[in-house]
């Protein structure tokens, strides 16, 4: 995934008939500095934006576990979305299971 400095990006938005449950989401600093990372959910049927974590810092050659052994449910058109303090400078993984 690819960030915008400043700009929030899709990460994975719930396709269609799906209900999807995140085990896991880890983001890693790729760059040379302290890159601060957000990491929001919308609720596109509901219109809410829920911020689960807010410029968190990551350091140079580190990475952030966001769950922590927890889980979110999230449904059908729903996006997870990260943003960066640099852009291109983080790199998501996130752990899934769909449930159709």
């Amino acid at each position: 995934m690819s960030t915008v400095a400043g700009t929030t990006d899709a990460l994975y938005t719930v396709p269609s008939s799906t209900t999807t449950i995140i085990l896991g989401l880890t983001l890693c600093n790729v760059h040379t500095a302290q890159v601060l990372a957000t990491v929001e959910i919308v609720d596109t049927s509901a219109g809410i934006t829920s911020t689960v974590i807010k410029d968190a810092p990551i350091p140079v050659g580190g990475s952030l576990e966001i769950m922590s052994g927890n889980k979110i449910v999230v449904e059908t058109t729903d996006v997870v979305k990260v943003s960066s303090s640099i852009a291109d400078k983080i790199s998501a993984t996130m752990s899934i299971m769909e449930i159709t």
